[in-house]
């Protein structure tokens, strides 16, 4: 049963991958970061001693992070 469970996780991040756009949601679980980091980088704006959160986009109340910008941040945070 779990390897059942396991095997549709893997299948569904196969496909998360693929996507340009992510929710709020699918783009924490993409970069291994909490909901709660992106949420607060985006009411709190950048604070001192604290990682800035990737770009991202408001449309109307839905916010959605898109793929490239969050593959940049990744990229932007990588050490030697």
């Amino acid at each position: 049963m779990c390897s059942v469970i396991s095997q549709l996780i893997l299948n569904m991040e196969e496909v998360a991958v693929d996507k340009k756009v992510y929710k709020e949601v699918e783009a924490a679980n993409y970069i291994c970061m909490s909901r709660s980091f992106l949420s607060q980088d985006r009411v709190n704006g950048t604070l001192a001693n604290r990682t800035p959160g990737p770009k991202y986009i408001k449309i109307g109340r839905s916010i959605r992070y898109l793929k490239d910008d969050l593959d940049l941040w990744l990229d932007q945070h990588r050490r030697n």
